[in-house]
């Protein structure tokens, strides 16, 4: 289980860094005490735990209510789209 967490954490700032070269950076903005870094799975991770999520009911789709501008960007970069969380 351990091995598998590891896994994710490491994909997770993979896929951040190969997005930030793609755009041609290697920092994220206010990422660590509001200065630029480099992304860490702990710091990607960080700033994205206090995401709320409101599960779907009926016919209303899951929302994230108000994300930070970190926070979408953050998920801009790892290819995940708030707006369409089915």
């Amino acid at each position: 289980m351990i091995c598998l967490a590891l896994l994710i954490f490491c994909l997770i700032e993979r896929q951040v860094r190969q997005a930030l070269a793609a755009r041609g950076a290697t920092k994220v903005d206010g990422l660590y005490a509001g200065r630029p870094v480099v992304p860490t799975g702990k710091l990607v991770l960080d700033a994205l735990a206090g995401i709320r999520l409101i599960p779907s009911t009926g016919q209303s789709p899951p929302t994230i209510p108000q994300p930070t501008d970190l926070q979408l960007d953050l998920l801009g970069l790892l290819d995940i789209d708030p707006r369409d969380l089915r």
